[in-house]
Order: structure tokens, then C-alpha cells, then sequence
């Protein structure tokens, strides 16, 4: 690629000045898994959900519950220092904005960060992809101010497909190089034209560059699979879906509740969109017209009696437990630099500073600091124990901004149509993979089916408990990362009431234990009546007692939820009814997840998601899920994003065999023209026999190369060439033979030689060729 002519040192010149700004993007992801009786009560590990209705969910709010303890802001987070990674400051290297085009440049650059870009470099996809001709210089830095402008106009109006045509507008025409550079790898990985807008879906029916490519198998129905399925389509793709279930989403899992004459949308799995600056399952949204509910911060705590916490005692130990943290990262700051391999359980770091400073010591205070720690293990599915405390949070500086938001109606609305029109085969559990030069095999339900690749979408769970046989075994290296990462367990009980006696000032609540070792039981509550149609209430299992959880009934499990609530309310006056219907997951007993989502362990880091994601097999068997995403692990946008990366890095294998491939027919074609020269002035010729000597020996031992040429009216071409190995002697005892039949019957009867194609001669008879070509130049 030669580099652009660049007349002006100033990126600002590459735009031209009529552009129209475009608006700012608005896009959101995750949350957890799910079990059935007889209603009311179900404990559900995996049934097909009811459909759910696309319906605007209507609020219900009888009996208001009043306003409560004093607000306090809280939200699921596990984020609270970053400085082993600082996350790039945007401020620190924007240019002075000396004008309103500088102004446009910037918030399309904001665009782009708030999608993960870098501020002022390339990612490591485009640089693979060769989006330049030299790393670093004006060309670079041209490319990324293109980059932003075409991914910003389109994410300005994200319900129809941005052209190439449309992308090149509004950028100087000497710059059209960088403009396909960008378009054609914003396209291929998925950061523009994707999701389920009409246009985008309708232009996405067939190859967007017109070309067939291979047979993929994809493993597994959930997000990750389901994006790269639609990808891989537009891309000129076959694909089928095997998926165990009896029906896609995976983790994301949205039930009908009803009974009494409510009904509500209860997201078992999966929930909440964390941050929607720049997420794609934000962008799905505003496709379908779906308004996002934000999470609101305001989380009232409450004692086990059910008194309100006091304020400032409250105020005061989230102080502490911000700091004893700090004190953990500065801990390990130091220890990382100067002993690499030392990893040790953040709950045994965080309780020795606890003890040290002699914070939390009284009963409330302990309590309080243990529902600090119960969120932590929300947050990672995980419990204290097992995080490392070198890199439990190691993807805090790609964490996405903006608000977290639910969608009415359950998320299953976003998976019903990722799956519209896609050939998926449900109820097929793979036990196989195998895969080698030739393709892949995959064996689900007594089936065998075959391709040229296959992406496994499988949880990491699965992976761990080796219910998928890989021939051959996968490398060490991914296997050791399978068992180092960490997958560990959320559950909820989700809970239709007749109507919402908590009111509707808020979205979530949280109640403190006596038992620091359960800690993490019904610890928080999300209200789900303002989007899921009817008045649902949902409490929370984390840590250590998400394990209890599932060795309990799910009718023990809905007393005890019942008896926190009355607690909490009846002294308020306000009678809690019974719930009309009621679902405990048991994500850790589903065989298709075996837990939640993922998390660093002890002894594992961010390197290990990537390993996860790695291909094997020479490019046959690829990756994708939540678990294979550095960036953003245990999110529904890690897995989506997670589906667009393999989907790109198959096209990429999909090119490369291509052009091996025809790099192969071309050289098949200039040997084949090598050998007919060759045999234009033969050592001996008889019937349709020809022969070429050694050119080097005079000995009838040595070898010699016969062809014999095949005329007939079905052939392809006017004729058809074989060739054969043979000694000196036996090409002269053909020539003294009768018909070519006796000498056809001779070669194989006597000499035992078999003919081949030009591609199939042995490397002593390509040795001859070299010989008889050198002493015969052409």
C-alpha cells in the first residue's frame, strides 16, 4: 500500500468542511443463570421458556411501600482502583479546539474510545490487517481520524447500512485509500452494519463482497454464536448451529411469569446492560425501538430485624472498605514488581487489613462491610477465597461507560432475533470435535457433521468438566488456561407478587446478615416492575450460600426470602403477600453451563482469556464467549463482541487458504506446462507412451519418466496426461510391445507401477524433472 500524499501535517484536513456532525452514539450489557415445580414455586434448570411479549410493559404499583432509609448510591461493580493498567485519558491528548470541524473530531473520537479504540494508535486487529502501510507517521494518524468518522456517522444513525459510497462523502479524495482501509475493516469486524435494523438485515442475506466460502459448524446457540452466525452469513458463509437446548440464548434466559392476573418477563439468566456507551446490545436496541430502563444508583440497606441502617455508620464503612482495597492494590503494586509469580486470595489480603487497621469491628459494622463483600463476589461469581488478588479486576480499564440499564421485556427479545432465520439444530449435545487438515467433524446426538470450520461457543464451565472430546487434545497450553480460570455461580429467585407492595422509588435494596459466611443469601433485590411488564421482584444469591442454594428446596428458598422481606416490611405496615409464581435457578447444576460466568482465580490473569480465544488446529477450530473476552469477561457484550472477533479472524484463515490455495493451482498449472514442454521432444516415443531419460547416466538402471496420453470425447479437455517412475530398461521392453493395452497390462502387472496426475509424482521423480529440465532448457 503506497502511503497517502499528505500536503497538510494536520488530521483535520482529511475531513472535508460541508460534513454533517453526526449525534452520539447510545449503546448497554449483563448479568447471570436459572430452575421448575409446580407452580408457584419452580426450580428451573432448563426448560424452554414461554414466548414472552413484545408488548410495552405496563408498571403495577399498589400499596406503595413509603420512602425507607435514608438513599445511598450503589451499583453491582467490581471496578474501584486501576493503577497496574491506567485506562487512557481522551483529555490528555486531544488537540486544541481551535474549531468547530476540531470539535466534530473529537467527539467521533470519543465514539471510537467509547467502542474500545485506543486514542492515537492502532489496535492490534488493524494492524494485523494492514490497515497502513508503516506504523506510526501522518498516514497512521489520517487513518484513525477516518476510522472515527465513518464509525461515528454511522453509529449517528445506526437503522440503516452505511456505504462506501457514503462513507467517501465527506472525506478528501486523496485519502480514498484509508477510507477502504477503514471501511472494509470496520465492516469485517463488526463495528458498523451489524445488528437487526431492517436495512442491515436485508443487506446482510447475502456475501457482502459476493464471494462463497466454506461449510462452518458453530457449537452452541448462545450470543456469542448466534452474532457470529449472522456475521459469518454476511460474509459468505455456510453455517449450521448445534445447540443442546431446546432453544437458543444460553446463559440469556427470560421466563413468562403469570398467575392471578399478572404477568411479568423474569431475566434469569443474563440481566443487566452494564454500561452503554459504545455496547452493541445498545445498539440493538435503539434497532428495535426497545427504550432502556436505567438502573437507578439509590440502594437502601437494611438489619436483619429490619430496622434501616444508620446512615453515617453505613457512609463510614463504605469509606473503609474503598480504602482497604486501596491499601490491597498498592500491596500488590509492589509485590508484582518485584516477585512476578506471587498470587495470593483477595478475601485473605482484604480480611488481613481489616484486622491490621481494626475496621468493622462491631456487630453492625461487620455486617455492613461483609454486604460490601457479598457484592464483590456478585460482581465475579465468585467467593473471596478464590480471586487473585493480583488481577481480579484486570479488565477495569475497558469497562464500558454510561448507565446500567435494563430492557423491558427480558433480553430473550434481543436473542429471538439474533436467531430469526438461522439454521439452528436444537436438542444436538456435541460429545466431539475433530478436526485436521482436511476439516472438522463434529458428533452431536448420533450425528456426524462436517465442515471446513468450527467454533465452539461452549461456557467455560463445560470446558472445565471435559464433556467435549477435542481429537486431537487440545494444546496444553489452552488446557492449562481452561483449569486456572475461574468459573463460578450466581442464582436468583425471581418472585411475581400480586402487586408491588416496595414501591416504586427505587430499583434495588439490600439486607445485611448476621452469618459472614452467608453473606451473599438474598444480600440484594432488583424490582423488575417498571420494565418486565408486572410486579417482579428478584433476590440475589452470591458467594459461598449460591453454592448452599442449590442443595435447598426451592419452596425453603421462597420462605426464606418471604421472611427478609417481612422483616423489612411489616414494621412498616405493609403486608407482604404470598408470590403468584416463583423460579429459583440452579445455574451450577445446568449441564450446559455448569456455573454463571467467569472470573481470574488465583494463579490466573487476563493472559488466560486469551489463550481461551486462541484458534487451534492450523485455523480449523475457533473460539468465542464470554470467557475468551479480556476485555469484558461476564458480560452478554464480552460474548457478543466475542462472536464478532472469531467471525473476523475467519474470514481472515478463510482468505489465507484461498490464496494458498490458488498459489497451489497456479503451481499445479505451471508444472503441468512444464511437462508438456518437457515431452514435446521425448528420449522415446511408442503408441500413446512417451519417455524421458536421465539426462546424467547412461545406465538402463536408471530412472525414467513416462507419460501417457488419454484421448476420449468425455474428457475435459482434448485430452488427459498421467505419469509414472519406471527404469531406463523398462521403457525400452514398453517400446518393443504390441498395443498399448499389453503395455498398460505390463506397467501394473509386472512393474507394478501406478499412474498419477502431474501433482502426484513422488519427490525422486521431481528430482528427475529438475535434472531433465536443467539439461534441457526451455
Amino acid at each position: 500500500m503506497e502511503p497517502p500524499q499528505d500536503t497538510s501535517e494536520n488530521p483535520n484536513d482529511v475531513l472535508s468542511d460541508d460534513d454533517s456532525s453526526p449525534e452520539n452514539t447510545n449503546p448497554d450489557d449483563q448479568e447471570i443463570p436459572s430452575t421448575t415445580l409446580d407452580p408457584p414455586i419452580s426450580d428451573t434448570q432448563d426448560e424452554s421458556s414461554d414466548p414472552v411479549p413484545d408488548e410495552q410493559p405496563q408498571n403495577t404499583n399498589s400499596n406503595p411501600a413509603e420512602p425507607g432509609p435514608p438513599a445511598r448510591k450503589r451499583r453491582r461493580r467490581k471496578r474501584f482502583f486501576t493503577e497496574l493498567i491506567a485506562n487512557p485519558s481522551f483529555s490528555k491528548n486531544r488537540r486544541p479546539r481551535i474549531s468547530g470541524l476540531a470539535r466534530e473530531m473529537d467527539t467521533e473520537a470519543l465514539i471510537a474510545i467509547s467502542v474500545g479504540f485506543p486514542v492515537d494508535s492502532l489496535t492490534e486487529e488493524e494492524i494485523e490487517a494492514n490497515v497502513v502501510s508503516r506504523i506510526g507517521g501522518q498516514e497512521q494518524a489520517n487513518y484513525i481520524v477516518v476510522r472515527n468518522h465513518i464509525l461515528a456517522r454511522w453509529r449517528s444513525n445506526v437503522s440503516v447500512w452505511l456505504t462506501r459510497e457514503h462513507a467517501l462523502e465527506s472525506i478528501r479524495a486523496e485519502h480514498k485509500n484509508l477510507v477502504n482501509a477503514a471501511y472494509n475493516f470496520l465492516l469485517e469486524h463488526g463495528y458498523i452494519n451489524f445488528g437487526l435494523a431492517p436495512a442491515v438485515k436485508e443487506a446482510k442475506l447475502k456475501s457482502f463482497d459476493g464471494v462463497e466460502r466454506a461449510n462452518v459448524v458453530i457449537v452452541g446457540a448462545g450470543l456469542s454464536g448466534l452474532v457470529a452466525a449472522r456475521q459469518l452469513v454476511s460474509m459468505g458463509f455456510k453455517v449450521v448451529i448445534l445447540e443442546g437446548r431446546t432453544r437458543p440464548g444460553g446463559r440469556v434466559k427470560t421466563r413468562k411469569m403469570k398467575g392471578d392476573g399478572v404477568v411479568a418477563a423474569a431475566d434469569l439468566g443474563g440481566s443487566v446492560l452494564t454500561g452503554i456507551n459504545g455496547n452493541p446490545l445498545g445498539v440493538l436496541a435503539r434497532q428495535m425501538g426497545l427504550p432502556l430502563h436505567k438502573v437507578r444508583d439509590i440502594c437502601p440497606l437494611y438489619l436483619p430485624d429490619g430496622k434501616a441502617v444508620d446512615a453515617d455508620v453505613d457512609s463510614r464503612i463504605e469509606v473503609s472498605f474503598n480504602k482497604l482495597l486501596d491499601r490491597v492494590c498498592k500491596l500488590r503494586h509492589s509485590m508484582i514488581e518485584e516477585v512476578k509469580s506471587v498470587d495470593v486470595p483477595l478475601g485473605t489480603a482484604l480480611e488481613a487489613f481489616r484486622s491490621v487497621y481494626k475496621v468493622a469491628e462491631d456487630s453492625q459494622e461487620s455486617m455492613l462491610l461483609n454486604w460490601h463483600l457479598a457484592n464483590l463476589e456478585y460482581a465475579n461469581a465468585s467467593l473471596m477465597a478464590n480471586l487473585s488478588m493480583a488481577y481480579w479486576d484486570q479488565d477495569d480499564p475497558y469497562e464500558m461507560g454510561g448507565d446500567h440499564c435494563f430492557i423491558p421485556g427480558g433480553n430473550e427479545r434481543f436473542v429471538r432475533a439474533l436467531a430469526e432465520d438461522l439454521p439452528i439444530f436444537y436438542g444436538r449435545t456435541v460429545q466431539s470435535i475433530r478436526y485436521g487438515i482436511d476439516g472438522v467433524r463434529v458428533y452431536a446426538g448420533g450425528q456426524e457433521f462436517c465442515g471446513d470450520m468450527a467454533l465452539c461457543t461452549v461456557p467455560l464451565g463445560v470446558l472445565k468438566k471435559g464433556l467435549i472430546e477435542f481429537v486431537p487434545e487440545l494444546p496444553q497450553r489452552k488446557k492449562d488456561a481452561i483449569q486456572r480460570l475461574g468459573f463460578g455461580l450466581l442464582n436468583k429467585v425471581a418472585m411475581l407478587f400480586p402487586y408491588n407492595f416496595w414501591g416504586g422509588e427505587i430499583d434495588t435494596f439490600g439486607h445485611l446478615t448476621e452469618d459472614p459466611s452467608m453473606r451473599g443469601e438474598f444480600f440484594l433485590f432488583y424490582s423488575y416492575s417498571s420494565v418486565s411488564g408486572g410486579p417482579l421482584l428478584v433476590a440475589l444469591v452470591a458467594g459461598d450460600a449460591a453454592i448452599k442454594f442449590e442443595l435447598m428446596s426451592p419452596v425453603e428458598s421462597v420462605k426464606r426470602v418471604l421472611n427478609i422481606l417481612r422483616g423489612i416490611f411489616h414494621p412498616k405496615g405493609i403486608v407482604v403477600p404470598d408470590p403468584v409464581q416463583a423460579v429459583c435457578t440452579r445455574w451450577g447444576k445446568d449441564r450446559f453451563t455448569y456455573g454463571s460466568y467467569s472470573h481470574v482465580a488465583i494463579g490466573s490473569s487476563g493472559d488466560d482469556y486469551d489463550i481461551l480465544a486462541e484458534s487451534v488446529g492450523d485455523g480449523r477450530v475457533f473460539f468465542a464467549g464470554e470467557a475468551t473476552n479480556k476485555q469484558y469477561p461476564a458480560t452478554m457484550h464480552g460474548a457478543f463482541l466475542s462472536g464478532m472477533r472469531e467471525a473476523a479472524n475467519m474470514l481472515r484463515v478463510a482468505r489465507r487458504r484461498s490464496l494458498v490455495l490458488s498459489d497451489k493451482v497456479n503451481n499445479d498449472l505451471e508444472k503441468c506446462d512444464t511437462l508438456d514442454k518437457l515431452f514435446e521432444n521425448p528420449d522415446l516415443t511408442f503408441g500413446s507412451f512417451s519417455a524421458l531419460f536421465d539426462p546424467h547416466s547412461n545406465d538402463v538402471g536408471s530412472h525414467a519418466l513416462i507419460r501417457v496420453k488419454f484421448h476420449g470425447d468425455k474428457l475435459n479437455s482434448s485430452h488427459l496426461c498421467l505419469y509414472g517412475l519406471i527404469t531406463k530398461k523398462q521403457a525400452i521392453q514398453l517400446s518393443e510391445m504390441n498395443g498399448d493395452g499389453n503395455r498398460m497390462n505390463s506397467l501394473h502387472r509386472d512393474f507394478g507401477v501406478k499412474l498419477v496426475g502431474g501433482k502426484g509424482l513422488s519427490n525422486v521423480a521431481e528430482l528427475l524433472i529438475s535434472r531433465i529440465k536443467a539439461a534441457k532448457p526451455t
